[in-house]
């Protein structure tokens, strides 16, 4: 004895100089060490029981359990039956006699070390163990114990995790569904006593204020009056103690109803309790009474009754959430959802003394989430299912959906909300594109509700309507979406609008225009208060609640022209001429807003307050001009029309739009409105497209200035965008004119002197290159090299999917700057940043105009480049040069791969050197390199090589083809091939799971296109090689989110030879597997089915994978000489 009580002693002063702040991490690895040495022994459990029943230090007793917990989870197999019974019989004692002193943590740890127990021994060895868990909970004194007990055991045997084998997952989940009927009664009983021990019967309710209007609402969501009776008794008040049993019984049955199916063991009464308890949430007088009563502990119980209504409503999520319902359950279903809705409308009921806002202010915010994540599954799982039960009111539901979205305490809860009316005019979108015929009937039922939602949700991105809460939204800091708090706001209301658009298009413009118009009004007034001072203009509004009104104004101005901008698509396509006037109405407000702010330059004004109206002014300016690109599509489609009719509105329009432009086009506009106008002019050069825009003179003007080399440039994202506008304008064809009447001549000199000029400073790099002597500062050559190529790859990139003239006009104005840039390319080789943007160019050109380039250019480009990149160069770029290094060879695998997927015979020459190039020098560099830099790419080069090459390695004759099954096809570039497959093989033994994903795509993908896997060189020598390698990344579980991938890969690989599956490959494999004896093997051997359907036999390969592993932790956990029989 004197041993153990000194054992412990000595533990107990390690732990405690463990957790001591003075001790160094060394020291406590020594000490870590030596624990785990000290739970390795054999018999180590005697002392741990020992500690476990004299300490009272927590370490030590956590410690204790933690062997435990490794003996029985690891070392179990091993332990004598003798030390088993003893175990199964103590620690149970222990927990009895301790359970009440013990700290809840070390309680939970001991009752899960016992379940684990059950988890191995029960009922063979165990038989006890469950019904000792339901004497626990029948038994007055310990019945949380026995309700902590059966939620572990529902955690741990339930959904076991792998260390089992899979026969032993089955019987164990089959064991428990035995028992779920009996364990459902126990709970519902537990529920029930306590509710009815403390319910007050005897007092009747008093009518609520508004009962005459609550009870039709009532009589319809609820079929049988006595229900909502019982809803209405008065909720009780609860002592601690049941208030803890409560909570322990709701959180065992959200965890059971996470894995047990929907069945008739969920009964009627247990809903109905169910839902008692969830009134604990929405009850706001238990609260008030709580608080009344003035001290803490009451307070806290306020807080603990909440939280029983929050485990309620996770048990009734947990049902809501399963999408099969069996035909038997729908009532119970129809039924909880009319116990629910009697709580919302509970939630959402006014009355004299409270709004409804600060009612739901009042209430758990845990439990509001939990209320709306029931509506939203109500929505998206079971509305279609429900709607059609006559006795279901769903008009009502809106109500009180619309009720509880606007009256949400915080802005998370109204998104929420937002997202469940999204969802639902997903659902009447659907509805009504599959019922055509019904169409009227079903908007008829709804449209009243719409037009509030819409109303509403336009309400609430008003400053008009709702300064308050538009204030706390924050406008600075971005999320993962890249956009401020208040943009997604914005965002979310306005899909909410547009979507009720689509359903109801004359009621939603009616509703926003005339909104719109009025912030309109006041903006274009504002003319009228300008002066003129000493150093400009000044707008003459200085009263602080003028400002203010009028930042509010602008603010809304800005989010309406979105909202407008947003509806343009209902404007367009088959609805055109139906919709035509109130379109043009919109475009020529839009039109008329522009060219004013152009006019007046409200954004160079003078205000009284600049940190604020100066930039509300801007983005007004900014927001129409977006706006009216919105409409670009209808004006397209107008100005088709308008060709027919040659309309001068038309004409008016786009002149009036381009006087608005042109101004903004300057190095004195700030860039958030210099960038708008910039989107807009392309969007009239390329969607719109009219034949007279490059006569107008607003239009010759921007040309001019950005051919003038004496202009100041404007910043390089304008630059490139008016580049591409002029070209456009120049390149893409008029719509519905003849090829004769395109004027390509004139268009044709006119590009070749934008490009000219474009390209003048970067034309003259070529001499200076050629002649040293004449050189100019690096630095200054690298801006050259930038501008240029940026501006010239966009206006490539923007016409590559163009009409073959517009690419011939295109490549003929660039011939010389691509010269140019070839010739250059080698001076730049070292210049990682140059030689990017260069490749880039390139890329961009072969993808765009290869066709256009011609096949000799093509190839001294293509040859230029292998020439340059040898195989030190890539070793330079890829190792030594970092991020920038490893992208310039990317950018020349890519252009590889499109040279590679070019029919015809044309670059077929090159497809040696390629290869090689990858496998020889590439390859090499990268392969033992753990970073993924250049693998994606290099392997999408050699997919691309195999899949459009296939015949450079498989000849197949059609006498072969026609003969199939005698002949097998000749295999040429043998040597190749198989280089090539074994890259692929390797890259699956690598950690990186995107590139093992990709590859297996890539081999998936060249099975189904080309019978990969039946080729005789890969059935013969490298099938079994892969479906090993595969097998063996399941075992390691090293690329787990892959399984079901892997499992279909392995399946389509053993199916092209069955029967060499099973005869020859499975016992090789199981033979080869270290750590599982003769026996063990056969069992695995036993247990893979002959199963050649798809499903049965991924199924037999993850039993097999499963097993193998617990079979391996089995023997890892015996003891060392155990003869095995």
């Amino acid at each position: 004895m004197a041993s153990e009580e000194a054992s412990l002693r000595a533990l107990e002063s390690l732990m405690t100089e463990f957790f001591h702040d003075c001790t160094t991490n060394e020291r406590k690895r020594e000490i870590e060490a030596l624990l785990n040495n000290f739970a390795q022994q054999i018999g180590a459990w005697r002392f741990c029981l020992y500690f476990l029943s004299s300490t009272r230090n927590d370490y030590v007793m956590m410690y204790s359990l933690t062997v435990f917990e490794n003996l029985i989870n690891k070392m179990w197999l091993g332990v004598p039956s003798q030390d088993k019974m003893e175990i199964r019989s103590c620690l149970p004692k222990l927990l009895l006699a301790h359970h009440k002193t013990l700290p809840y943590f070390i309680r939970n740890k001991l009752c899960k070390v016992i379940v684990d127990i059950g988890r191995q021994d029960w009922p063979m060895f165990y038989h006890d163990f469950f019904t000792n868990i339901l004497q626990l909970i029948q038994s007055p004194v310990t019945t949380p114990l026995g309700l902590i007990m059966l939620k572990t055991t529902s955690e741990e045997l339930a959904c076991p995790r792998e260390d089992l084998s899979v026969a032993r997952k089955e019987e164990l989940r089959k064991l428990l569904l035995d028992q779920v009927q009996t364990v459902l009664g126990l709970l519902t009983g537990i529920l029930e006593t306590v509710w009815d021990k403390h319910s007050v019967t005897a007092a009747t309710p008093p009518p609520s204020p508004t009962s005459g209007e609550s009870g039709d609402l009532l009589s319809n969501l609820l079929q049988s009056p006595s229900s909502a009776k019982l809803l209405n008794q008065p909720i009780p008040i609860l002592d601690a103690e049941s208030e803890y049993i409560c909570s322990l019984a709701l959180e065992c049955l959200a965890h059971l109803f996470s894995w047990i199916p929907l069945s008739a063991s969920i009964t009627p009464s247990l809903l109905t309790t169910i839902f008692h308890f969830a009134r604990f949430g929405c009850d706001i007088r238990a609260r008030k009474m709580a608080s009344v009563n003035g001290n803490s502990q009451n307070c806290v119980l306020g807080q603990e009754r909440g939280r029983l209504g929050v485990l309620a409503m996770s048990c009734i999520n947990e049902l809501m959430s399963k999408n099969c319902v069996p035909m038997e359950f729908e009532e119970y279903l129809l039924r909880m959802f009319q116990q629910t809705f009697y709580l919302l409308q509970k939630i959402t009921k006014d009355n004299n003394a409270h709004t409804v806002k600060s009612r739901l202010e009042e209430l758990d915010e845990s439990y509001i989430e939990k209320f709306t994540d029931f509506l939203r599954l109500f929505v998206s799982v079971h509305l279609r299912r429900i709607e059609s039960y006559s006795q279901f009111p769903v008009v009502e539901f809106l109500t009180l959906l619309f009720k509880y979205t606007f009256h949400q305490p915080t802005h998370e809860g109204y998104f929420s909300c937002l997202d469940i009316w999204t969802l639902f005019l997903d659902y009447l979108t659907s509805k009504i594109k599959s019922r055509l015929g019904d169409k009227e009937a079903v908007l008829n039922r709804y449209e009243d509700a719409l037009v509030l939602l819409l109303t509403e949700v336009l309400n609430r991105i008003q400053f008009r309507y709702n300064q308050a809460q538009l204030e706390e939204l924050d406008d600075e800091t971005l999320d993962d979406d890249q956009q401020t708090e208040w943009q997604r706001y914005l965002r979310q209301s306005l899909e909410v609008v547009a979507k009720v658009m689509e359903l109801l298009p004359t009621h939603a413009f009616s509703t926003l225009f005339p909104v719109l118009q009025d912030n309109l009004d006041v903006y274009l007034g504002l003319q009228q208060f300008i002066v003129t001072s000493g150093s400009g203009h000044r707008l003459n509004i200085t009263a602080e609640n003028d400002c203010r009104r009028l930042h509010c104004s602008l603010r809304d101005l800005s989010s309406l022209l979105q909202a407008v901008g947003r509806l343009a698509e209902y404007f367009i396509g088959d609805v055109f001429a139906a919709r035509f006037s109130d379109a043009l109405t919109v475009v020529e407000r839009l039109v008329k807003v522009t060219l004013y702010g152009s006019q007046i330059k409200l954004y160079n004004i003078e205000t009284a307050v600049p940190s604020v109206l100066k930039p509300d002014l801007i983005d007004v300016h900014a927001q129409s001009l977006a706006a009216l690109q919105a409409y670009s599509h209808w004006l397209a489609q107008y100005c088709s029309e308008a060709h027919r009719q040659n309309t001068q509105q038309f004409f008016t329009l786009i002149s009036t739009t381009m006087d608005a432009v042109t101004p903004l086009i300057s190095t004195k506009v700030q860039d958030k409105l210099l960038l708008s106008a910039c989107h807009l002019l392309v969007s009239l050069a390329t969607t719109v497209r009219p034949v007279f825009l490059i006569s107008i003179p607003a239009v010759q003007k921007i040309f001019n200035r950005i051919t003038d080399a004496s202009a100041q440039r404007l910043v390089d994202k304008a630059q490139v965008l008016v580049c591409r506008a002029v070209s456009n304008i120049l390149l893409l064809p008029w719509p519905n004119l003849p090829e004769n009447e395109q004027q390509w001549p004139v268009r044709s000199i006119n590009h070749a002197s934008l490009i000219s000029a474009l390209s003048r400073d970067y034309r003259n790099l070529k001499s200076s290159a050629v002649a040293p002597q004449r050189k100019m500062p690096l630095d200054d050559t690298k801006v050259i090299i930038h501008r240029t190529l940026s501006v010239l790859e966009d206006i490539v990139e923007n016409i590559s999917g163009e009409s073959t003239k517009s690419r011939q006009i295109c490549y003929h104005s660039l011939q010389e700057s691509v010269q140019v840039s070839l010739a250059l390319f080698p001076a730049f080789i070292h210049q990682s940043d140059v030689t990017d943007e260069m490749l880039s160019f390139f890329l961009t050109l072969f993808r765009g105009l290869r066709v256009q380039m011609g096949v000799p250019f093509t190839e001294q480009i293509i040859q230029t480049f292998l020439n340059m990149f040898t195989r030190e160069q890539l070793a330079e770029s890829i190792l030594h040069e970092g991020s920038t290094g490893c992208r310039v060879v990317e950018k020349f695998l890519k252009i590889l791969q499109v040279v590679v997927q070019e029919p015809g015979q044309v670059f077929k020459p090159f497809l040696p050197s390629i290869i090689s190039l990858c496998m020889e020098q590439v390859y090499p560099i990268i392969a033992e390199r753990p970073s993924p830099d250049v693998k994606a790419e290099l392997f999408e080069l050699l997919f691309r090589t195999l899949h459009h090459n296939w015949r450079y390695f498989f000849k197949s004759s059609v006498l072969a083809s026609v003969q199939r099954g005698v002949a097998e096809e000749q295999m040429e570039n043998e040597p190749q091939f198989s280089a090539i497959m074994q890259a692929f093989g390797q890259s699956f033994l690598q950690p990186d799971i995107h590139l093992f994903k990709q590859n297996l795509f890539y081999l998936e993908t060249l099975n189904t296109k080309q019978k990969l896997y039946h080729k005789k060189i890969f059935r013969t020598t490298m099938l079994f090689q892969f479906v090993n390698v595969l097998l063996q990344v399941l075992v390691h579980k090293s690329h787990d989110l892959l399984q079901e991938e892997i499992g279909i890969a392995i399946y389509n690989m053993a199916s092209v030879d069955f029967d060499g599956f099973f005869a020859a490959f499975l016992p090789e494999f199981l033979s080869s597997c270290d750590g599982v004896d003769a026996n063990q093997k056969n069992v695995l051997g036993r247990n893979f089915k002959m199963d050649r359907d798809l499903p049965s036999f991924t199924q037999n390969v993850h039993r097999l994978v499963n097993d193998l592993r617990y079979y391996r932790l089995c023997n890892d956990s015996l003891p060392p000489g155990t003869v095995k029989l």
